[in-house]
C-alpha cells in the first residue's frame, strides 16, 4: 500500500485510541486528541494517570480500549511504543500510526510482522486532518 492508502485505511475506523494523550494542552498527545475531536471523530485517550482529558473519559491502557477501536495514534517515547505495539497486537488493533518521534525500528518491524497497517514515515495526523489551535 502507498502511504496515502495506509492513511485512508487508518482513518476509515469508527473510533480511535490516542496512546500518550496528555492533560497538558501544549503537548502533542493533547493536540492529537483535540484534532480528532475537532474533526468530529470519536477518540479515546489512553493515559494511566488521568481519568479524563479534554472532557473525554480516558482508559489506562491499550488493553482497556473498547472493541470498536481498530486504529490507534501513538505519541509515546520509542521504547514505550514497542510495548504499545505488543499490546495492540494482543488487543486486535489493526492500524497503528506512530506520530513523528514515537517510531522505533523494532516497533515498526514487529507491527508489520504481525500484519498491522503501520504508519511511521513521519506523516503527522495534525497535518493530514488539519489541526487548529483554539
Amino acid at each position: 500500500m502507498t502511504i496515502e492508502q495506509k492513511i485512508e485505511t487508518f482513518l476509515a475506523a469508527g473510533s480511535f485510541g490516542v496512546v500518550g494523550a496528555s492533560v497538558h494542552r501544549h503537548k502533542y498527545g493533547n493536540k492529537v486528541l483535540r484534532c480528532y475531536l475537532q474533526n468530529g471523530r470519536e477518540a479515546i485517550p489512553v493515559n494511566p494517570s488521568a481519568k479524563e482529558i479534554e472532557g473525554v473519559a480516558s482508559v489506562a491502557s491499550v488493553s482497556a480500549l473498547p472493541e470498536t477501536v481498530k486504529s490507534i495514534s501513538v505519541i509515546t517515547p520509542p521504547d514505550v511504543t514497542e510495548t504499545v505495539v505488543e499490546l495492540a497486537i494482543a488487543k486486535g488493533i489493526e492500524n497503528v500510526w506512530m506520530q513523528p518521534g514515537a517510531e522505533s525500528p523494532t516497533a515498526v518491524a514487529r507491527g508489520e510482522q504481525a500484519g498491522l497497517n503501520v504508519i511511521a514515515d513521519g506523516s503527522c495526523l495534525l497535518v493530514v486532518l488539519g489541526y487548529r489551535e483554539h
